[in-house]
């Protein structure tokens, strides 16, 4: 565990510098708190995965419907909760017998959606094909990579897009299996209303074949503390040097939603390195908050409360 700043610790203030170039400032943001890389990116990175215990049961049940070969597996959570950066782990560790096809935010008719499908396992759609050539095609595509050993597993994400006829055509996809041969499982990512949407009256075939879930919820006021320690780590800092204030402060503004701790935490970070502070505290976090820099707290009032 990286030691913690002391919030009315010295936190040798120097005069700003100003980047002579753009390109440099990265370097600069970097070198001035000892980093090797920017520790609270925006972008889903598997090298930064930090393992809560709602993320490690998260992935155990992507696991666990994978390796069960289960038809239809569901993970759901708020926005920016890490749901994207689970997959990319489990893209990364899935073995070569399994042949995995990513669809994100797939939209349109009955016809659209197996385009998409086909597009992610790299196989034709072509513009002028019927439904039925389309399903032909995906059919007998299953049929050959299972005659190869593999299984082939369709990841939606961002799937509360889809509509209930949409989830309907996945349902009769699965229909594909017969007896104990899995040629296909499907895994449906999105936000909470993607449980809503499964539980009508009307989606109770689709319901029954959900043989794993899980839904990930933000972090608590501990979790973040480590949160934003692991990740300093990992960006190869020799200390924490986020007070615990200033990290308190940070989970009472984001209500500890993943994506929006590392906004406001890089955020900080920023100011501190524009006052040539070596240290995060809570003040510096108040003046991004009091700036309107955060643009996720302008919610925070609209909404009395985050709901990212």
């Amino acid at each position: 565990m990286l030691a913690q700043v002391n919030e009315y610790e010295d936190l040798n203030i120097r005069p700003s510098q100003t980047p002579s170039d753009n390109s440099s400032s990265l370097d600069i943001y970097s070198a001035h708190f000892g980093l090797t890389e920017r520790p609270f990116s925006l972008l889903p990175d598997p090298e930064f995965i930090f393992w809560s215990k709602a993320h490690l049961q998260a992935y155990t049940m992507l696991e666990y419907g994978i390796l069960t070969r289960a038809p239809i597996t569901l993970i759901t959570g708020d926005v920016g909760a890490g749901k994207t950066t689970l997959l990319h782990h489990l893209l990364k560790s899935v073995g070569s017998d399994v042949k995995i096809g990513l669809i994100s935010n797939a939209h349109g008719d009955r016809g659209e959606l197996l385009r998409w499908v086909l597009m992610a396992l790299d196989q034709p759609a072509p513009a002028d094909a019927t439904y039925v050539d389309l399903f032909a095609n995906f059919q007998a595509h299953l049929i050959e990579e299972y005659a190869k050993g593999h299984r082939v597993i369709l990841i939606f994400d961002e799937a509360q897009n889809l509509t209930s006829e949409s989830l309907e055509e996945l349902r009769m996809f699965t229909n594909i299996n017969s007896n104990k041969d899995e040629l296909l499982q499907l895994v449906l990512v999105g936000q909470p209303e993607l449980q809503e949407i499964i539980r009508r009256p009307e989606m109770r075939q689709f319901a029954q074949r959900v043989a794993s879930s899980f839904h990930l919820k933000s972090m608590d006021k501990k979790t973040v503390r480590k949160y934003v320690a692991h990740r300093l780590d990992v960006a190869g800092a020799e200390r924490n040097f986020f007070s615990p204030a200033a990290t308190d402060q940070i989970y009472e503004s984001t209500k500890g939603v993943p994506r929006l701790v590392n906004q406001l935490c890089d955020l900080s970070m920023v100011y501190a390195f524009t006052r040539g502070r070596k240290g995060v505290v809570q003040h510096t976090v108040e003046m991004v908050l009091n700036d309107g820099a955060f643009f996720a707290a302008s919610l925070d009032s609209d909404k009395n409360g985050l709901t990212s």
